[in-house]
């Protein structure tokens, strides 16, 4: 059964930044495991990190708008031919590595068979790998209107200030049933080097979980379209033991 990390957040907060230096993690970590990345992001800015402009989604299966790169075999029930359209999206990254979109989703509340022989086929995906880690689209109920599994750790991507420090605390909300008993908490992101004693109070007063803090990386202004940063790696690796995830 694949290990699964959620990282959520609003948009501009350093998701995508924050999941790749996961991946990086992991792989230095278990150089020897099968990782699915998961754009549930409506921004899908993950593929672009790798240099990559993937078109094909979930959604254009769903749509029927997905332009296949092979023929479709013949005598296919409909259940096999969603299986065999995810198989036809999923994109090789780096080795040992692929990349999978969503964007656009369905609503759990549409009761047509799509919706649940999508959830069957992504759940029949995912375990297929050991890692997978969804880059979200701000909490896990939009995740969970595309796919309903468990998730081991989710993460609150969230920046030092009052504002930021009260969003996180409407998706958390938003994603504690989601969660299923996971793992759920706030990292601090693009801190910089003053007093941060209002969002710590903030965060004691809502109760938030606080599982690390990760420190601005100037350096991202300069190259930010792959999203990488040393700094950032080094510092989730200082609060790694806290999370419940594979430990090495």
């Amino acid at each position: 059964m694949a290990i699964k990390l959620a990282v959520t957040g609003k948009s501009g907060s350093g998701k995508t930044t924050i999941v790749k230096a996961f991946l990086r993690i992991f792989q230095e970590l278990f150089p020897q495991k099968s990782i699915l990345l998961f754009d549930n992001d409506l921004g899908s800015e993950l593929g672009h990190s790798f240099g990559h402009d993937i078109r094909n989604t979930i959604y254009g299966i769903r749509s029927g708008k997905h332009e296949y790169k092979t023929g479709i075999p013949e005598n296919m029930s409909k259940q096999e031919f969603i299986e065999w359209a995810m198989e036809d999206i999923v994109a090789p990254i780096e080795e040992n590595t692929d990349l999978i979109v969503s964007w656009l989703i369905g609503s759990k509340d549409c009761r047509c068979p799509i919706t649940s022989q999508i959830n069957d086929a992504i759940l029949k995906l995912i375990d297929r790998y050991d890692i997978v880690i969804f880059d979200c689209e701000f909490d896990l109920k939009y995740l969970n209107q595309l796919v309903d599994t468990d998730i081991d750790t989710t993460i609150i991507v969230a920046n030092p200030t009052d504002e930021s420090v009260h969003l996180a605390k409407r998706i958390e909300e938003f994603s504690y049933k989601y969660a299923a008993g996971g793992q759920l908490g706030v990292v601090l992101n693009k801190v910089e080097n003053y007093d941060l004693t209002s969002v710590y109070e903030l965060l004691k007063k809502y109760d938030l979980d606080i599982l690390g803090v990760i420190p601005f990386d100037a350096a991202l202004k300069v190259n930010s379209i792959d999203r990488e940063s040393l700094l950032i790696q080094e510092s989730i690796k200082q609060f790694y033991f806290r999370l419940n995830l594979p430990q090495g």
